[in-house]
């Protein structure tokens, strides 16, 4: 399973690094690309702290961060997943917690860490689609991609 969760979190760090730049290479401004993409790390950030039993008062849910604030957040919540993944044996535990509206609920932190990826690919595809409808090109950021990335087929 660790060798899953490696694969699976490295894949949507690399993800979310292509998407910022291509928002920075593009000068993208856009309130709603900019606020999903806020939304998609500092989901990221919410849940690996409900998960190491930290606050997450200080990571607002759909707060709008600036291009290079997204940056930053970005490299560090991709690190911070990366080292919780390689730190951990198991992830079959189960976790109580309260959600972002204070409703309680438990599920087992390896569904937490397949939900997040998936709601991380979710989002990012709501930005690919705005980006085109505004005239901007999106970036793929499919798994299949990143494999092939990651296997010397393609150039990153």
């Amino acid at each position: 399973m660790k060798e899953y969760f490696v694969k699976l979190y490295s894949y949507n760090d690399w993800a979310n690094k292509k998407v910022i730049t291509c928002l920075k290479k593009q000068q993208v401004s856009d309130e709603k690309i900019l606020t999903l993409m806020s939304h998609t790390l500092s989901a990221l950030y919410i849940w690996l702290a409900r998960i190491t039993g930290n606050s997450t008062a200080p990571y607002p849910l759909w707060k709008q961060y600036s291009l290079m604030e997204l940056e930053a957040m970005s490299n560090e919540i991709g690190k911070n997943w990366l080292a919780f993944v390689n730190e951990n044996e198991r992830f079959d535990r189960e976790l109580s917690y309260n959600n972002y509206v204070g409703d309680p609920y438990k599920n087992k932190v390896e569904n937490i860490m397949i939900h997040l990826v998936n709601h991380s690919t979710y989002h990012r595809a709501q930005v690919a689609i705005l980006l085109r409808q505004k005239g901007f090109e999106p970036v793929n950021t499919d798994f299949i991609t990143y494999d092939r990335v990651v296997t010397g087929q393609l150039p990153d």
